[in-house]
């Protein structure tokens, strides 16, 4: 109707700017800006001190991403009337964009001499402060701005985020409950407020407001990815997987919805589908750790302990400082007996994180497997400090600690593994002692028993995990047949064969087979 109306007028009159300058609105608010840029052109070759125009021509131009000329046309606008706040914040917020801090500010400042009322500034000028770090000012401004303007619900949403980023949770709620009871379609607002009640376990109020943010803009694709975090946490998996789905219908790159579906799968013990949105995830992104890391464990589990030592390298190339990657290739490399390239890995982590204790206890491991035994039991030690209660570090000094005959508080180190070992058990945990240790450990037997139990239990589920067919075993062969005695047949099953001690001290044995009858 505007439109047209306009496009009367100008039958009547083809020289008169203000239809221009109404059509050119009109079309923008349309959508069609190249269209209402042309428009505004026109109202500005017709009438070139069209303040309005300038103005208007400064937003079209930076909806399509031409900052440099919108900077232009603010000041083209200013010229005409320097006390224009509009031309001055939108310059503020041109300069900003464009990496101008100081003329911004300096652009909201003159906003605000002119018209210490215009709340506008007020919250660009709190944005300032905010991506500053100054959170205190930027907390200061948002208020000026929405005691001015009780009804701007974009500053109360930037107040909100202010109070979260300085841990005050509550006060960020009532920010962004304020901001959707001024814009009660205000998608981000919801969004936000569901993040608050998810981080506070609150999951229930979480997910309705996230969905409310869906309500609010079906296309809002962190919604859905988010709400599908918290699903997942309530323990509705298939709604979760629903979730992570629409968010990929929106965006069939979002790299954390694939990690998150990579992560269900994973749990279902799927590891081929896991894999595969590891895989995904990683072709879109280069800046995300999560999915590399977890596509190692997948490679190490499978054996791929080249490809896994890959993944844990290029985690390292996204973030220098990630001490569990570190601390994770290291263990790929002791497993594969590259044990001096993990003890670097995990001196490294420790030294990114001198409190991590797993790097202490694994770093201890590798000593021990160099045969730096006392250099173990330091390592060890450390990692008990850090965290008195490590199961892992507290068996493995023990039993390194036999090693070199040092039976200082034998009988007390011996009781507080024993009482690890039955609560991993009645954790259904694997526990820390291993089977041939714990035959030789002054132990209950019937304890030592259950943890072999257990670590076969462990084994068999390992394999599994490679797919393999059952094992057919042939039939049985009896050892008398028709009054006749056969052959025993026997087969030497160990992980130490070769140059180790156990094969030296039962070589005698396998020498003093008799293969005539066994």
């Amino acid at each position: 109707m505007c439109i047209a109306k306009n496009e009367e007028a100008l039958a009547i009159d083809p020289n008169f700017a203000e239809c221009y300058g109404n059509m050119a609105n009109a079309w923008k608010e349309k959508g069609d800006v190249d269209l209402a840029i042309r428009y505004y052109l026109t109202a500005i070759q017709l009438r070139p001190n069209f303040c309005d125009a300038w103005s208007n021509l400064a937003s079209a131009y930076t909806r399509k991403g031409r900052l440099n000329e919108a900077a232009q046309c603010c000041r083209q606008a200013l010229a005409i009337n320097p006390r224009l706040v509009d031309a001055h914040s939108n310059l503020g917020n041109l300069m900003k964009a464009q990496g101008f801090i100081q003329e911004a500010y300096n652009c909201y400042i003159e906003a605000l001499r002119i018209d210490p009322q215009f709340a506008i500034a007020w919250s660009n000028l709190a944005g300032l402060f905010m991506e500053a770090g100054d959170l205190d000012k930027a907390l200061l401004y948002y208020k000026e701005a929405v005691k001015l303007k009780p009804s701007f619900a974009d500053a109360y949403l930037n107040q909100g985020n202010v109070y979260k980023a300085m841990g005050m949770s509550q006060e960020a709620i009532i920010s962004y409950q304020r901001a959707v009871q001024a814009r009660p379609d205000y998608a981000m607002a919801y969004g936000n407020l569901a993040t608050i009640y998810y981080e506070q376990g609150q999951l229930d109020i979480a997910i309705r407001c996230y969905n409310q943010a869906i309500i609010c803009d079906p296309q809002f694709v962190e919604a859905y990815n988010n709400m599908g975090n918290a699903l997942k946490d309530a323990g509705r998996v298939e709604e979760a997987i629903n979730c992570y789905r629409s968010c990929l219908a929106l965006q069939a790159n979002h790299p954390q919805a694939l990690t998150n579906l990579g992560n269900i799968y994973m749990e279902w013990n799927l590891i081929s589908v896991a894999a595969s949105f590891y895989k995904a995830a990683i072709s879109v992104t280069s800046g995300l750790s999560s999915p590399l890391n977890n596509l190692a464990v997948i490679y190490k589990q499978q054996g791929n302990y080249a490809d896994a030592i890959t993944c844990y390298t290029e985690v390292l190339r996204v973030d220098p400082t990630a001490a569990d990657a570190l601390v994770n290739r290291g263990n790929t490399f002791k497993e594969i007996g590259r044990v001096n390239e993990a003890i670097q890995d995990y001196i490294q982590a420790a030294t990114i994180r001198p409190t991590m204790a797993e790097a202490h206890a694994n770093l201890a491991s590798a000593y021990k497997d160099s045969g730096l035994v006392e250099t173990a039991i330091v390592s060890y030690k450390q990692a008990l400090r850090l965290r008195p209660d490590f199961p892992e570090a507290t068996c493995n000094l023990l039993h390194t600690l036999q090693c070199v005959c040092d039976w200082e508080n034998r009988n007390a180190m011996f009781r507080d593994v024993e009482e690890i070992i039955r609560k991993q058990i009645k954790m259904s945990v694997l526990p820390s002692v291993q089977p041939f240790h714990a035959i030789a450990y002054p132990i209950d037997p019937m304890l030592a028993l259950e943890i072999s139990r257990k670590y076969a239990a462990h084994c068999s589920l390992i394999a599994s995990r490679f797919g393999l067919p059952s094992f057919v075993h042939p039939p049985p062969v009896p050892v008398k047949a028709e009054g006749k005695h056969c052959r025993l047949r026997v087969g030497y099953v160990s992980s130490d064969f070769g140059n180790h001690p156990l094969s030296h001290l039962m070589g005698s044995v396998f020498g003093m087979h008799d293969r005539d009858n066994v």
